[in-house]
């Protein structure tokens, strides 16, 4: 099938068939482990139906076809995963988790004398969280001599690395920045009509950027990491999963590292070398 001919068809052809719905739906969540309950079926076509304009077909089944039958999933597999992640992020985003930073996780580092404090962004998307991050993290070494930090920042989403990437955000999403961080760490577009802002050098420089799949057998990451946060993602997870990438990840946490999970997430009957010490924040043993 030409990907450069878009395909006529009748709109009773258009509807993504059930059997095309759970042929991805087990893709996605072999490759990527989130759930596709039938309940998203029509969420799912929509947005395939915005990855399908691009290359110019209008039969989400036909599009089904080049996937699986014509070995289209192999230059697909990215803009397909890309169109049904979720990215939902704010700046402090459950703000307890940075007031514990800042409280005790930092403080504690710098004791045992760490010279570099490694931070990991599991799930980054479109940057907020490891802005933030950085944004505490600069505040914290500026009153420690001698101490600096780095952030990884992963997401399986290509789009949203590029605008992480970027470091610019529309302006009402910086609402729960303080005025004095703003003045600190943001700056304006010069056209005033962009209604954006963008982060400046001094903390872009600190993040670096990849894409990784939490579902791959190994993570291509240093061990070591000092603070791992992992927000709200697992629960896109069924339990094994969830179990299998906590494991991982806790393989790259040091020894009185910290992990961060989301505010919904647990790790009630899972097996981990970490114990909880605040509010979904677990340090290593």
């Amino acid at each position: 099938m030409s990907l450069a001919v878009a395909t006529q068809a009748s709109p009773a052809e258009e509807q993504l068939s059930a059997e095309n719905f759970q042929r991805l739906a087990k893709f996605i969540q072999d490759y990527s482990g989130i759930k596709m309950p039938a309940q998203k079926r029509t969420m799912l076509e929509g947005r395939l139906r915005r990855r399908m304009r691009t290359i110019r077909l209008d039969d989400v089944n036909a599009y089904c076809h080049y996937l699986f039958e014509e070995d289209g999933m192999d230059s697909e597999v990215i803009h397909l995963i890309d169109a049904v992640t979720t990215n939902k992020t704010e700046f402090f985003r459950e703000p307890a988790h940075f007031d514990f930073m800042v409280a005790k996780a930092l403080p504690a580092l710098a004791a045992r004398g760490k010279r570099e404090i490694k931070i990991w962004s599991a799930a980054c998307s479109t940057g907020a969280e490891p802005y933030t991050i950085a944004m505490i993290l600069d505040e914290f070494c500026a009153s420690q001599r001698g101490v600096d930090y780095s952030i990884l920042c992963t997401d399986i989403c290509t789009e949203v690395l590029k605008q992480a990437i970027a470091g610019r955000f529309p302006e009402q999403m910086i609402e729960p920045v303080s005025m004095p961080r703003r003045k600190r760490h943001l700056m304006r577009a010069r056209e005033a009509t962009r209604n954006e802002v963008r982060i400046k050098p001094h903390l872009r420089g600190k993040l670096a950027f990849a894409r990784l799949n939490l579902m791959d057998e190994a993570y291509p990451v240093e061990t070591g990491m000092d603070i791992i946060f992992c927000r709200n993602i697992l629960i896109y997870f069924d339990k094994p999963t969830q179990a299998q990438v906590l494991t991982r990840l806790c393989g790259h946490l040091a020894p009185g590292g910290y992990l961060f999970l989301g505010h919904s997430e647990s790790i009630v009957g899972i097996d981990l070398p970490i114990v909880q010490i605040a509010n979904t924040v677990f340090q290593k043993r």
